[in-house]
């Protein structure tokens, strides 16, 4: 209809918001600008700038202000990279403590704010309001377009509140090794989200994720609320006392991926700026052979199914899909160099997404045709994945024939397994290979087979030599009537 504003535009003028959403890291940011003199601001940008140029650039507007509510854990902050592409100045907490001031900031000339400050961006104004718990640095934003109104309409929140939830203050103990700080920073969590509470029930609710991000355990993918839906429906607001929230908030948190505790040194310390995704340099046949013989991490992008069929021996399959973020953040090292096979479209997508965590030590990829010419240009076989069926499996276990291993979450294994599998998740399978035995044939098993496949590239890397996959993992075995324990069933 005529005069209907985009359905990414979500407040009409003098102000303009607009959100951004990485699917991979189930992240938002906003950019919310004065359509009167042309100024924006961009909250909690990712690395990749050219989402927010676009933007500014469609909008007639001019980034001049970019920002962060709190040093992330989940993916590396773009505010440098923003700032650096645009000459805006950067705006950064200066909350929580020594232990959490941005190292950067005196360098990167960047204003440090606190509770009570306030933002302009022409005729927008930004408040900063400290909202400790997830971290102790944490700050959400309020806004108010002050050509139209003298109240806020929204709030900024970060990592502070979700739709649906609230950010998890377990992150500095599991994630970044901060001892004995779960509880504490719940308990702060509690009262910022009392102390919060009591502003009008008409203020938007702009969070930092959605569904699918580790930062909380049950995240909607609804991308904005008001403050009165979220105190009528959101389980966090309807604790009745400091101790009921704290078990309630620690209770039943998905494992943080390993590389949290990297991103947060990363952007505490300034992340590198890269001034755009470069394609890695093109590996050719003899290269690669040399690669894979000197025992270099070698990441095969081809779905599960092409890379079980062939694939180059010591290679490592990570599909190219929507969780490929998620388990290169588990399993590839921040420390060393490290290539990739892949069509071309997967092989920028997937320097793009590693980018985005902080895994930018890519030497080079080749395409998958090195794969159909690897025994000829090597001349040796390519390796396979043999896929194992339920009722084989069955078999197979009541004659202690193989070792069966659950590369699960913990919140899946309680929820009911396979009498006698080993439980080691994907994230810690390279820390536990010692608990493998390599004298029998290993299973590997997931929840539906996606997972178990990576895991099983693993160990043929690191020379397990008889590796199986459960198709359709416990799903499939469940299908086929076969039985499964719980916990506590079997304890």
């Amino acid at each position: 209809m005529p005069g209907l504003a985009p359905a990414s535009l979500l407040y009409s003028l003098p102000m303009f918001l607009k959100r951004f959403f990485e699917p991979k890291l189930a992240q938002a940011s906003y950019m919310i600008g004065c359509a009167e003199t042309h100024e924006a601001i961009v909250i909690d940008p990712n690395r990749d700038p050219e989402p927010y140029l676009k933007a500014a650039a469609a909008e007639g507007a001019r980034i001049t202000h970019v920002t962060e509510t709190h040093i992330h854990a989940d993916f590396v902050s773009g505010s440098r990279e923003l700032a650096a592409k645009t000459g805006a100045t950067m705006y950064l907490s200066d909350e929580g403590g020594a232990d959490w001031t941005y190292a950067f900031a005196g360098a990167d000339r960047a204003t440090l704010v606190k509770n009570g400050h306030r933002l302009k961006v022409g005729n927008i104004l930004i408040d900063v309001l400290h909202t400790p718990g997830h971290t102790p640095e944490h700050v959400s934003f309020v806004v108010t377009d002050s050509a139209g109104a003298s109240e806020p309409i929204g709030v900024a929140t970060g990592d502070f509140i979700f739709v649906g939830d609230v950010g998890r203050p377990d992150l500095l103990e599991k994630a970044a090794h901060v001892a004995g700080t779960m509880e504490t920073s719940a308990k702060t969590l509690y009262r910022s989200l009392v102390e919060f509470a009591k502003r009008p029930d008409w203020l938007q609710i702009w969070p930092g994720h959605g569904a699918g991000s580790a930062c909380g355990k049950g995240i909607s993918a609804i991308p904005q609320s008001t403050l009165g839906y979220e105190r009528r429906f959101n389980w966090a607001f309807q604790c009745k006392s400091e101790d009921e929230f704290v078990k309630a908030v620690l209770r039943g948190q998905p494992d943080p991926p390993k590389y949290f505790a990297e991103m947060k040194r990363i952007n505490k310390e300034g992340p590198r700026v890269l001034g755009g995704f470069a394609r890695p340099p093109h590996l050719d046949s003899a290269a690669l052979s040399r690669v894979v013989q000197s025992g270099a991490l070698v990441i095969d992008l081809r779905k599960a199914n092409a890379y079980a069929l062939g694939h180059i021996p010591g290679t490592v399959n990570i599909p190219q899909n929507a969780s490929f973020t998620t388990y290169a953040g588990w399993l590839v090292p921040f420390d060393r160099e490290f290539y990739l096979i892949g069509d071309s479209m997967d092989v920028e997508t997937a320097a793009r997404d590693l980018a985005m965590i902080g895994l930018d030590r890519i030497a080079g990829a080749t395409d998958t045709r090195a794969v159909d010419e690897w025994s000829a240009t090597s001349g040796r076989g390519l390796g396979t994945v043999p896929q194992i069926e339920s009722t084989d499996l069955a078999e197979s276990l009541r004659h202690g024939g193989a070792t069966l291993v659950d590369v699960r979450n913990d919140n899946e294994w309680s929820a009911g397994h396979i009498a006698g599998a080993r439980h080691i998740p994907l994230g810690h399978l390279l820390d536990r290979l010692a608990e493998v035995p390599r004298n029998k044939p290993v299973i590997l098993q997931c929840q539906g087979g996606g997972r178990s496949a990576i895991c099983a590239s693993l160990l043929l890397a690191h020379g397990f030599e008889h590796v199986s996959n459960l198709r359709g993992g416990i799903a499939g075995w469940v299908e086929h009537g076969l039985p499964v324990v719980t916990r506590a069933a079997s304890t």
